[in-house]
């Protein structure tokens, strides 16, 4: 899967995303649902599980830089 087509794209966080902090994503992919590994796109945002996130940008295989979708 390149970065073109995991950017754009929609995840929801399990677990926390945030500086010093290797958080998670799960994304829908591929037919199916997929976890990575995801840091923040802002360095200093922390996204708390439960987020719905975008990918912003993606580092193959497994990480993925993100923002929260909506401001809270």
């Amino acid at each position: 899967m390149d970065d073109v087509s995991m950017v754009g794209l929609l995840g929801r966080v399990t677990g926390t995303v945030g500086p010093g902090l290797v958080g998670e994503v799960i994304v829908r992919i591929r037919g199916g649902a997929e976890h990575f590994l995801a840091y923040p796109a802002a360095p200093k945002d922390r996204i708390e599980p439960g987020t719905v996130v975008t990918v912003v940008e993606h580092l193959p295989p497994r990480t993925v830089y993100v923002t929260a979708l909506y401001d809270s």
